[in-house]
Parts: C-alpha cells; sequence; structure tokens
C-alpha cells in the first residue's frame, strides 16, 4: 500500500544519511528542511507545498511549523493520496518536522525537530500551537522531548539571535542538541543563497563539535525558494 511504501523510506537513519550529505549547494532545489504551512504562519496549504515540491523536483524536506505537527500529517495523507493515484511518479521524501520556541543562555531561540515519532508522549507539550512555558520552554527538555521520540533536535538560524552563534552553539552543545542549520539565507535574497560569512562560520563550530547540518529556506510565503515571497 502507499501509507507503507512512504513511510518506510522516512526514517530517521536515513535523515542522519541525508544530513550528512548536505552543503551549500542543496537548498533550496534537491533537499529543504525548514518551511511553514497555513497551520502555523505560512501562506500555503499543505497539499500546495507538496505539489511545489514535487514541481521543484525536490528530494527531500520536511514541513516545520510552530507547534503543530498538523501541516506535516495533512501533507502525508495528501503525499500517500497522490501516490496512490500516480504510482509511477517520483515522490520527495517527507520527515515529520516541527519547530518550538526554547530558552537558550536566557535569551528566545528556536530549535527545530525531524524524523520524530508524532504520537510519543514527550512531544505532547510542543504540538499544543503555542509556546510552551516553565520547565517545558527550557532548550535542554525540547531538545530531550525530540530525541526521546526517536527525532533529530537541530538549532534554527543560528545567527539569527540576540547573543552571538559563537556563545549559543557551544552551548546548545552541551545540553545534546543534534545539530545546526548552517545553511541559511540571513538577509532574504532572490534567488535564495545561503549567507556566505555566517555559513562558514557555522559550519566550522559544526565540524568543531560533531554536529549535523541542514539547510532551508524558512519559507513563509507562496514560494518554497524564497523565505518571504
Amino acid at each position: 500500500m502507499a501509507v507503507n511504501i512512504i513511510r518506510a523510506k522516512t526514517d530517521c537513519k536515513e535523515l542522519r544519511q541525508v544530513f550528512q550529505s548536505i552543503d551549500a549547494q542543496s537548498c533550496p532545489r534537491t533537499f529543504n528542511f525548514h518551511m511553514h504551512t497555513t497551520f502555523s504562519d505560512g501562506k500555503l496549504q499543505p497539499s500546495e507545498v507538496m505539489e511545489k515540491a514535487i514541481a521543484i523536483g525536490l528530494k527531500g524536506l520536511a514541513i516545520t511549523d510552530h507547534h503543530t505537527v498538523g501541516g506535516y500529517q495533512n501533507a502525508m495523507d495528501w503525499l500517500e493520496s497522490y501516490h496512490w493515484n500516480n504510482p509511477d511518479v517520483e515522490l520527495p521524501l517527507l520527515w515529520s518536522g516541527i519547530e518550538i520556541n526554547a530558552n537558550l543562555l536566557e535569551i528566545e531561540v528556536h530549535i527545530l525537530g525531524y524524523s520524530f515519532d508524532i504520537k510519543h508522549p514527550s512531544n505532547h507539550p510542543y504540538i499544543q500551537k503555542k509556546i510552551p512555558r516553565g520547565a517545558e520552554y527550557q532548550a535542554v527538555n525540547v531538545i530531550n522531548a525530540i530525541q526521546e521520540a526517536g527525532g533529530i533536535a537541530v538549532l534554527a538560524h543560528p545567527a539569527r539571535y540576540r547573543k552571538s552563534h559563537f556563545d549559543l552553539i557551544p552551548a546548545a552543545v552541551e545540553l545534546g542538541i543534534d545539530g545546526v542549520e548552517a545553511f541559511y539565507a540571513y538577509n532574504n535574497p532572490n534567488p535564495w543563497v545561503p549567507s556566505v560569512k555566517e555559513t562558514a562560520q557555522v559550519e566550522a563550530l559544526a565540524k568543531e563539535h560533531g554536529l549535523m547540518t541542514t539547510c532551508g529556506t524558512d519559507s513563509h510565503g507562496h514560494s518554497l525558494l524564497l523565505r518571504l515571497g
């Protein structure tokens, strides 16, 4: 059945292998691991995201709505239906994803979760469509919750916060973070290209600390190829 075919391909082990191969040319036309739908603050329906992903020719992606997996679930249902009716079409792999606000070094950061079991109880505080509070807001607990659900925890756009990525990344490493979003376009260029200076710095920190690196457009608009647009 289509359900088994698609879900069997999107496990955590395979995603870890993909992350090991990510580079500055991977996004936005081969992989894209940061995008939003109407289930949070994006403008595209999940079905529209998948249609555009297929049109672009993406090999893999993750929908990372804020504090909800509803967009991912909707997109997976659409993808399975599409596969059932178009069995010969090569489809992108869709991994579960989420973006969670958290406290790290007394500032708010965003932590991306990938390829986790969306039904695992550790996720419950983080899929309520609202920013977690109290202990659940602490970065260490967000990271632990993602990992307890079998997923990968990644610090999003590390050079976009009120504290330096030179401080934030080592602090996240101490808490057990798995990776960093190394390839990110901080000034919303068109066409999308990762910011050269920040990418080099984050890549160096990732190598120093043995972290995986990811890429994503952080799309909120009508195009998966830009952050806004």
